[in-house]
């Protein structure tokens, strides 16, 4: 059963706003087995529209629409799908009483209600409404020539409580859908070829309704192994087979058995051992905390940190002796050692890492170029450290430095325990 996402909007082609819904919408359709044939964007125009959806019939079972369903002249997505359903435009009741329900609660009255909320009612005659019970605009699925086509509005939020409890049911309950069984596992330290050259001979031996996908990001590599089928019994227990097979073979460098970020697996293993951690950062500039602490529970793991941009925060809040400045400067192994250690000492934390660096895209130095970073991760009786050149690009420098820093704690965290 394929699929197919279109998004309707100017301000996502000229890019305004980033189109997060189709990737929430296709990770939620791929998980009941459906499965995505392509994502497109279109206009705010008539014929764009009309030639998306023609295009999407040819290829798919499914076309979800998003966009272009609010109040003003510029929405004209459901004059088109009526057009490219040759059927009239009428009111919908309970469309209309949904909108006059929700100004009464947002206003307390219908005095403020304009002809243009009004119209939100209107539908094509042959769609079923689905209520929209976070905004004005009504959802509306339409059988047409064995397709289903679902138009909702393209308010993140709006869109997605939509999906989750009306939308999604009503396809189960009106489609056969195989199922789809994923099993992903997190590594990290070692690059893509390397890995499938290690695991060549387990991939070859893959049944067919078993697929592996490699997803490479910043020193790390998810393998994810996804069974498609009928039985599933059958499917969660192959993939589990061969999941498990993969993860015999490359153990030293697998971080998590499901599909979490770096610093989620790490602060699961660290809360399960009743570990702490804090971070000492300065070219990153807090960017470690913050990819700790936007998980939920982090606070049982992470204790905080300093964002020691100054040579005197260095000195004053974590210890950085004035000699060891004065002599190898802030970006230098000296530094960063005296950093992480006396994130240990000073937060009392029983693991922390530090990083120091020259983000860019200026303040290089013939001997220090912009990209250069000093890392390090440390516990009690053992700091590792270790010196990258990445490129000039702030951005992409802070990033990697980051990741770099949670893949040496993680290394350290299990290297304590061999």
């Amino acid at each position: 059963m394929l699929a197919e996402i279109i998004t309707i909007g100017d301000e996502i082609l000229i890019g305004q706003i980033v189109d997060t819904n189709s990737a929430w919408m296709a990770a939620k359709l791929n998980n009941i087995g459906i499965r995505i044939k392509q994502i497109s964007s279109v206009s705010d125009d008539r014929q764009h529209i009309l030639t998306a959806l023609a295009e999407a019939a040819n290829r798919a079972d499914v076309i979800l629409i998003t966009g272009g369903l609010g109040p003003t002249k510029d929405d004209i997505t459901k004059k088109t799908l009526a057009e490219y359903f040759n059927v009239r435009m009428v009111e919908n009741k309970d469309a209309l009483a949904n909108v006059e329900a929700i100004f009464r609660r947002i206003r307390g009255t219908l005095t403020e209600l304009l002809e243009v909320n009004k119209q939100q009612a209107l539908v094509p005659e042959n769609c079923e409404v689905i209520l929209n019970d976070n905004g004005t605009a009504p959802g509306m699925w339409f059988n047409h020539n064995g397709k289903i086509y679902m138009s909702m509005p393209g308010v993140p939020h709006e869109m997605m409580y939509m999906m989750e409890e009306k939308v999604i049911p009503k396809l189960k309950a009106s489609l056969k859908l195989p199922f789809i069984i994923h099993k992903t596992i997190l590594t990290v330290g070692e690059g893509e070829s390397y890995l499938a050259q290690r695991i060549a001979d387990i991939e070859d031996v893959l049944p067919p309704y078993i697929k592996l996908a490699y997803l490479p990001k910043l020193g790390q590599v998810r393998l994810r192994l996804s069974g498609y089928g009928e039985n599933e019994n059958l499917l969660s227990d192959k993939v589990n087979e061969f999941a498990a097979r993969i993860v015999e073979r490359v153990k030293n460098v697998v971080a998590a058995e499901e599909d979490i970020t770096i610093e989620k697996a790490i602060l699961n293993y660290m809360a399960a051992k009743g570990l702490t951690l804090s971070t000492a950062e300065s070219c990153t500039g807090g960017y470690i905390a913050h990819l700790i602490t936007s998980n939920a529970g982090s606070s049982k793991v992470y204790l905080g940190g300093a964002v020691s941009y100054s040579n005197e925060i260095k000195e004053s809040v974590l210890g950085v002796k004035h000699e060891t400045l004065a002599q190898f400067g802030a970006v230098s192994e000296e530094s960063v050692r005296e950093m992480v250690e006396g994130a240990l000492t000073n937060f009392n934390s029983d693991y922390a890492i530090a990083v120091t660096g020259i983000a860019g895209p200026d303040g290089g130095t013939p001997d220090k170029p912009v990209g250069t970073v000093w890392i390090s991760a440390a516990r009690v009786g053992k700091t590792v450290v270790k010196k990258l050149t990445f490129g000039n690009k702030r951005r992409q420098n802070i990033e990697r430095s980051a990741i770099t820093a949670l893949n040496m704690l993680n290394t350290l965290l299990h290297d304590y325990d061999k």
